[in-house]
């Protein structure tokens, strides 16, 4: 089964030794909204980005074709 958005997110931050309020502070969010987000699994591509910087990671999103199997 596939991680969610949210729960890469939680393993970053727990492998970075870092705290959700650190993450917010750290991409200019409040910590209610970042949790919010969190709660919710619901980031846009700029703020997922965003979050990745901080976290010293680079972003990825791919569109695979189920028809092919192609990554777009």
């Amino acid at each position: 089964m596939e991680m969610k958005t949210s729960e890469k997110i939680r393993f970053l931050i727990r492998r970075r030794n870092l705290t959700l309020g650190d993450v917010a502070e750290g991409t200019n969010q409040t910590r209610q909204n970042f949790s919010n987000k969190m709660t919710r699994n619901n980031f846009k591509e700029s703020e997922l980005s965003e979050i990745a910087g901080f976290l010293g990671c680079d972003l990825k999103i791919v569109f695979i074709d189920k028809q092919t199997g192609d990554e777009i």
